[in-house]
């Protein structure tokens, strides 16, 4: 049986002049498949097994090729949008025919030159097409262990929940809502440290380092603001959440924990309602 989407080692069992038909000895009276000239190899004959790839070409009829898919069925990969047109999206995953990404498959509106994380199905007419809705392709027997660090992709944002991700693009991760601070959107990649390995094997996911060493880096991000504002915060730990996270791009509490540091080392000063770098 020739499998569509996915590689398999088919035989040569015609030869023409415009190229192979391969397919499957096991499969007796089964179809053939066309593997085009232009990718045959030169010493292949009748007999000669070739590992291929199977898809559709422009006219819809299956046809193989010895060019590497950037993804196969049931796998996810990050994918560059190359157009976007009336019926969906189209991504390039290295054939010459284009990915189609349906509109019903978008988690949120795409855009031409930006990448994001897909995976690949069989649609009702028997067609390949790109799906954001990842979900389900994704697994959970990752080897990460607490405080390892990873690169994941966002896929969706939920308000309550927070983002979910895809750890290594293949991997169940969740970012919880009350890390998030500042602005994140699906198709974003995020540098992630593993907070906790759950039972079920999904990865809960934080944005920061570990509170002793996150203390650090936030406090650096706190100098460079005071350092924009020319010197002089207009707020202070006191300020709103809201203000705080608006403006420092964190919650109150790391803020806070931030300028505790800043001030033990004599880098600020307080007064007035501001926090003023301190002048040697």
């Amino acid at each position: 049986m020739i499998r569509l989407g996915e590689k398999q080692v088919l035989t040569i069992t015609r030869k023409k002049d415009f190229g192979v038909y391969l397919s499957n000895p096991a499969d007796a009276g089964g179809e053939a498949v066309l593997l085009p000239k232009k990718e045959v190899p030169s010493e292949a004959n009748v007999g000669t097994q070739l590992e291929v790839f199977i898809y559709r070409d422009s006219s819809d009829r299956l046809i193989a090729t010895t060019a590497e898919p950037l993804i196969t069925l049931g796998q996810t990969a990050v994918l560059k949008v190359q157009q976007v047109t009336k019926i969906g999206a189209f991504l390039d995953w290295g054939l010459p025919k284009d990915l189609l990404l349906p509109f019903k498959e978008q988690t949120v509106q795409v855009r031409e030159g930006r990448e994001y994380l897909v995976a690949l199905y069989i649609d009702k007419s028997s067609r390949l097409c790109a799906t954001m809705k990842v979900y389900e392709y994704l697994h959970t027997d990752s080897s990460y262990k607490k405080d390892d660090h990873a690169i994941g992709y966002i896929y969706q944002i939920h308000p309550e929940y927070g983002a979910f991700v895809a750890v290594d693009g293949r991997y169940h991760g969740l970012i919880p809502a009350r890390e998030l601070h500042g602005g994140f959107e699906p198709g974003e990649k995020v540098t992630v440290r593993v907070s906790r390995v759950r039972e079920d094997g999904k990865l809960e996911l934080s944005l920061h380092e570990r509170i002793p060493f996150q203390i650090d880096a936030d406090a650096e991000h706190i100098m460079k603001l005071i350092q924009s504002y020319d010197g002089v915060l207009p707020f202070t730990e006191k300020a709103s959440p809201a203000v705080i996270e608006r403006e420092a791009g964190m919650s109150k509490a790391a803020f806070k924990r931030a300028v505790g540091r800043l001030l033990k080392n004599g880098r600020i000063t307080i007064t007035d309602g501001k926090i003023r770098e301190k002048q040697e």
